[in-house]
């Protein structure tokens, strides 16, 4: 995914997770940190022996503020649903048949059944990777034909969460 903060726009890739340890690749240079999260954005974050403090603070979707050391940063980051889908789908015409994961992490939430019918940009599943919180949405009018994990499940890069029967 991007993240753009300030006039800079890296590209930033979760590599792996295991608990609190997490690696992340930024412009290709690895970082291997140790994140706890709590319920009201705050965390604490180790990287090399320092210890960091910081706040994030959503304001809409993709769009955050940072504050560490009484800096703030502004950072907007790309949906990586819409960046993966776009990447994959040969013309923007063509018809979503699936959601994948574009990332590891974990089913928090389901909003969806199998047969239910969703309209273009309604909420079906909220996934969380790297602490933090993506709801994916129907990119067009369908039917909800299966899914394929449960709340809870963990889930690896690309694999299937939701398929559809187009209207």
């Amino acid at each position: 995914m991007k993240a753009k903060i300030g006039n800079r726009t890296c590209e930033v890739e979760l590599i792996s997770k295991d608990g609190n340890r997490v690696e992340i690749s930024v412009d290709g240079k690895i970082y291997d940190i140790d994140v706890v999260m709590s319920e009201s954005g705050f965390c604490s974050i180790l990287h090399e022996g320092r210890s960091y403090n910081a706040e994030s603070v959503r304001h809409s979707e993709g769009k955050y503020t940072i504050t560490t050391n009484f800096r703030y940063f502004d950072i907007e980051l790309s949906n990586p649903q819409k960046k993966y889908i776009r990447g994959r789908q040969s013309t923007p015409e063509e018809a979503q048949e699936t959601i994948t994961s574009p990332m590891p992490g974990k089913i928090i939430k389901i909003m969806v059944s199998e047969g239910m019918e969703v309209k273009q940009g309604d909420p079906l599943i909220v996934v969380e990777a790297m602490k933090m919180q993506s709801t994916y949405t129907a990119a067009q009018n369908a039917i909800v034909d299966k899914i394929h994990v449960e709340e809870g499940d963990s889930v690896a890069r690309d694999q299937l969460l939701i398929s559809f029967k187009t209207n």
